[in-house]
């Protein structure tokens, strides 16, 4: 059985990162970006902020407990000629600003292979704040500071191409991915496995052709996610060995080096494991076992929905006049959030 109400409750209670943490989250780019902005030597080098991964695409999830949430921003540049063979200067540009900076000096800070990032106190939260440059010739690149070279990227291609592939799956990709990222973070499945593989991987999957055959193939979260999982499972069935999983957004670019042969064996079978778990829970007939079988899957806390205070007010009202409150009453549901960044 698909239980959407329990998806719903999910998602907004449990899954989701809150919508402070994401106005927070804003908020923080905004003033780091602000501080960065105001420093003479950096500041006229900057052109813009644009957000990146898992905050642009609307996939982040609320950490496990004790863990940060975090995000990606880029913070494009000027190409400066002078750092052409030494590119790693952009990143130190940066650094050197929040590691002298009155706030974000006193901060937990240091720099990364290509970015730069500030954590917040008691571990909450952390901000990664990538350098990237459109050069001369139109190349989009990020900065690789362990081989002090240039990437090729392109940020805002991937996330049109994953806004694309929402709309197709009407707008459940995101909430499947989302789900899929909480198996891995919290149930410790498949754990090794990048964001940006498991965005791609469940992206490919989805199809319009799949929709002209079954118009419903996407209708509600719980039909999204087993055909997505389902798809996928097939997908690396047919694959015993890594394959190679090209940047949607510039087919030359992969992301090849971001797993193994033992973290690609390892998702392989899990999401053999859980293709079949979600199988076996929306074709179950009992609701009582359904909802178990969904429990055993994502936890204890896929529950129903709690009823509204006016809802339970007016089933103590219908008990009292002698009604029972079967199918007459109002279904109470939690829709999932549709928020900029969940």
């Amino acid at each position: 059985m698909r239980h959407t109400d329990y998806f719903d409750s999910f998602m907004k209670n449990t899954v989701n990162l809150s919508q402070y943490n994401l106005d927070l989250l804003a908020s923080r780019v905004d003033a780091i970006y602000a501080a960065l902005k105001a420093d003479p030597d950096l500041g006229p080098r900057l052109v813009k902020k644009i957000p990146q991964g898992s905050w642009a695409q609307e996939t982040i999830i609320n950490p496990q407990n004790g863990k940060p949430f975090d995000a990606d921003f880029l913070v494009q540049m000027t190409e400066e000629a002078d750092w052409s063979d030494d590119v790693q200067q952009y990143i130190n540009a940066v650094y050197k600003v929040i590691h002298h900076h009155s706030i974000y000096g006193d901060m937990p800070h240091s720099r990364k292979c290509r970015c730069v990032y500030v954590e917040y106190a008691n571990n909450r939260m952390h901000v990664d704040i990538v350098p990237y440059v459109i050069l001369t010739d139109g190349r989009q690149v990020i900065i690789n500071r362990d081989d002090n070279a240039f990437e090729t990227t392109d940020p805002s291609g991937f996330t049109q191409w994953m806004k694309d592939k929402d709309k197709i799956a009407n707008r459940k990709l995101r909430k499947v991915i989302r789900l899929l990222k909480f198996l891995r973070d919290h149930k410790d499945s498949f754990t090794g496995t990048k964001s940006i593989l498991l965005t791609t991987l469940l992206g490919m999957q989805v199809e319009e052709w799949k929709k002209i055959l079954d118009p419903g193939y996407y209708s509600d979260l719980p039909t999204a996610l087993l055909h997505m999982v389902g798809d996928l499972d097939a997908w690396l069935q047919a694959r015993p060995t890594k394959p190679s999983i090209a940047d949607p957004s510039n087919q030359v670019v992969t992301f090849d080096h971001r797993w193994s042969e033992e973290t690609y064996a390892y998702f392989r079978d899990r999401i053999h494991v859980h293709a079949a778990e979600i199988r076996d829970a929306y074709e179950e007939t009992d609701e009582e076992e359904s909802v178990k079988k969904w429990q055993a899957l994502f936890g204890d806390k896929f529950q129903a929905p709690e009823a509204s205070s006016s809802s339970r007010k007016f089933g103590a009202a219908g008990a009292a006049a002698g009604f029972t409150g079967g199918t007459n009453l109002p279904r109470i549901s939690s829709s999932g959030r549709s928020g900029r960044a969940g």
